[in-house]
This record gives structure tokens, C-alpha cells and sequence, in this order.
């Protein structure tokens, strides 16, 4: 017990508490704004269970990131074959008739079982996060082995297409992002990353002619034809930059007689209310705050001891990264509509707790970096 004690201290001294303040941070300012928007009705699409949700979901998200950190994320995924099955029936029932899409979304990938509904492909992020990270350790350094890379490719292929089954290209993206992160921190050749460079032209035309919808091609093409279609694609985006800069330098605070109404406030386009609420030196500061998390995160994965901690972080930085560059792209009209969500801040209670259990990995990554740290067991 006395070791066990002194453990929980060290592990405490260990924790990465900038990363944990600045994720709660975000997590708490999102409470504020769903409540705001409740409150002041600013849009139908937020009713009172939204900020209790995301409130809940928040708790419920801090709590399992401490227990995740304080596991060695080793131990964690070893026991893949318990947590993969699980997360696997939960994506299939997205195809039976518990599945539903979200008011606003193009797909279906959310499952309503009455009293609860949640997201499995946030849940299958942080699955991937250890089934992956477990793989490329077990590969070693042999990576660069053809037959173990297709393995591998063929390994990232399941959720990127189980996604995009369902009509969820911007998660598909995030999983292809995690790959290349977390591949490119395990040693992946340079002449690699080059040949699949070289391929993107071929990829986009399959994907172009093949894969994307009327819509999907417009949300694109509408970026480079601007005015083309004002009170139709371009709506959201538009009513976005018109509430951003209705915000101004210092914003218009969280009581004001009027808003700009953005379809989606509350989930894809919060920054614009952000903006709006804040204006653009709070706007600067959530940037300057977002950037500070991938930084950390980045930071972290230099810190772990091996090649599973650091494609750990790595995954969990691509999910964030390629979140915040989206997402901000996409508000800013410079990217297409594609329904990335802003973490730690969007609405969305399975989003909130998957998050918060990716940053546990990380800690856990960062804090279980000497072989003589353990926190529940003795040390070997």
C-alpha cells in the first residue's frame, strides 16, 4: 500500500498538466457556449439536454483519461481481442435499423439505442489508436518490409471503409491521417511516402469520378467559383464568415440582443460563434490554444520510450491536427463542407469522451516512459 501511495504521487508530479488544462479548457468553454446558445436561443438545433450532455460527457471524459493515464497503455492494448469485437458490433448496428444520421449530416453513423446514442466511430479512434500502435511494435524494424506493410495498409483499410460506407468521408480522412502519422513516427522509408505522393493524382481522379457525389464535387468546386451558388452550398460558409466578422476585435460576448445564425452553430461551425462571442482576439486565442495542445502532444511523443508510445501520440496528434485544420478551413471557406467537428468544443458527448480517453494514451505514453515507473505493479 505504502508503494502504491508513493506511486500515485510520483504519478501525479509525472502527469502532462498543461495538456490537461488546456483540453479541459476547451471541454469547459464548450459548456459554456451550448448553455449560451440555449439560453439566449440563439438556434433551435441546441436545446437544454445539449450543454447537460456535453457537461456529463466532459466528467465522464477527465475521469477516463486519468484511469487510461495511469495504465501503461502496453497493458491496454494487449487486450485488443476484448475491446475490438465490441467496437465492431457497435459500428455493424450503424447498418441495421437502430442506425440514423444526425439532422444536417450525410451519413449514418450514429446508433440510437432510445435512452442513449452514441458515435462508434469516435470509439473505433481510440481502438485503432492501440490495435495499430500494437501492430507497427510487433512489426519492429522491419516495417519497411513490403508484406508487412500491406498487412498494415490493409489493417488501416477496415475503418477508413467501414466509414466511408457510411458516407462519413471526413472521418475516413482522419483515419488516413493517423496512418501516415503514425507510420511516418515508426520509421516509415522516405521512398515510400514519395510513391504514394506520386499516386495522389491517381487517387484523386478515382475518388473524383468514382467515389464523390454531385454534392461532394460542388462543395468543392464552389471554392474556386465563389458567388456561384450564394443561397445554396455556399450558405453555411457565407452566414460562417458573416458571423465571424460580426464579432469584431473584442466580440459580442455571451449576451448580446443579436447573433448571426449559422446552420450547425453548435457542431461543425462553433468557431464561428466563437468568433462571433469573442471576437478576433479570442478567436486568436483558441488558435494560439489548439496549437499549444498538437505541440504538447507532439512534445510527448519525443518523451515516450518506444515505437508504440510515440505512434500513440502521433495518431492522437493527427486526430487533432487534421481536426483543427479542417475545421478551421472549412469555417474560413478556404475547404470544403465536409463535417469535420472542432474537439473538445463541438457538441457531441461520444466525440467528448473519446477524446479525452486518446489524451489518456498520451499521458500514459508520457508519464510510463521509464522502466521502472509502474503505478499499480511493481516494477520489473
Amino acid at each position: 500500500m505504502k508503494q502504491i501511495l508513493e506511486n500515485l504521487g510520483q504519478f501525479i508530479k509525472r502527469l502532462d498538466h498543461w495538456l490537461l488544462l488546456l483540453v479541459t479548457l476547451c471541454a469547459g468553454t464548450s459548456v459554456v457556449l451550448l448553455r449560451t446558445m440555449w439560453t439566449q436561443q440563439i438556434t433551435k438545433e441546441v436545446d437544454s439536454n445539449d450543454w447537460l450532455v456535453q457537461l456529463i460527457a466532459m466528467g465522464i471524459g477527465l475521469v477516463g483519461c486519468i484511469v487510461i493515464s495511469a495504465i501503461d497503455y502496453h497493458k491496454l492494448a494487449k487486450f485488443w481481442f476484448l475491446y475490438v469485437p465490441v467496437t465492431l458490433g457497435l459500428v455493424a448496428l450503424t447498418f441495421t435499423s437502430l442506425g440514423y444520421g444526425r439532422d444536417g449530416a450525410d451519413d449514418i453513423a450514429w446508433v440510437d439505442f432510445g435512452f442513449i446514442q452514441i458515435q462508434p466511430s469516435e470509439i473505433m479512434k481510440f481502438v485503432f489508436l492501440l490495435t495499430y500502435s500494437l501492430h507497427i511494435s510487433k512489426v519492429g524494424d522491419k516495417l519497411n518490409k513490403p508484406i508487412n506493410l500491406l498487412l498494415l495498409g490493409i489493417h488501416a483499410a477496415i475503418p477508413m471503409g467501414i466509414v466511408a460506407v457510411q458516407g462519413d468521408y471526413g472521418t475516413a480522412i482522419i483515419f488516413a491521417s493517423m496512418t501516415i502519422f503514425m507510420l511516418f513516427a515508426a520509421g516509415l522509408s522516405f521512398w515510400y511516402l514519395l510513391g504514394g505522393a506520386a499516386l495522389l493524382p491517381i487517387v484523386g481522379y478515382v475518388l473524383w469520378n468514382y467515389v464523390f457525389g454531385d454534392v461532394h464535387r460542388n462543395r468543392i468546386l464552389v471554392l474556386f467559383h465563389p458567388g456561384t451558388d450564394p443561397l445554396g452550398i455556399e450558405y453555411q460558409q457565407d452566414l460562417g464568415l458573416k458571423a465571424i466578422r460580426a464579432g469584431e476585435l473584442f466580440g459580442l460576448g455571451l449576451d448580446a440582443d443579436a447573433y448571426v445564425k449559422v446552420p450547425e452553430m453548435h457542431n461543425d461551425f462553433i468557431f464561428s460563434f466563437v468568433a462571433q462571442a469573442f471576437g478576433f482576439v479570442g478567436a486568436v486565442a483558441a488558435v494560439c490554444i489548439m496549437a499549444f495542445i498538437c505541440l504538447r502532444i507532439f512534445a510527448d511523443s519525443h518523451a515516450a520510450k518506444d515505437t508504440m508510445g510515440k505512434t500513440i501520440c502521433m495518431g492522437v496528434f493527427a486526430i487533432l491536427f487534421t481536426h483543427y485544420l479542417m475545421n478551421l478551413g472549412m469555417v474560413l471557406k478556404v475547404m470544403p463542407v465536409i463535417g469535420i467537428p472542432l474537439p473538445f468544443v463541438s457538441a457531441g458527448g461520444t466525440a467528448m469522451v473519446s477524446m479525452y480517453l486518446c489524451i489518456g494514451l498520451v499521458i500514459s505514453s508520457y508519464t510510463h516512459n521509464t522502466k521502472k515507473y509502474r503505478l499499480f505493479y511493481e516494477a520489473e
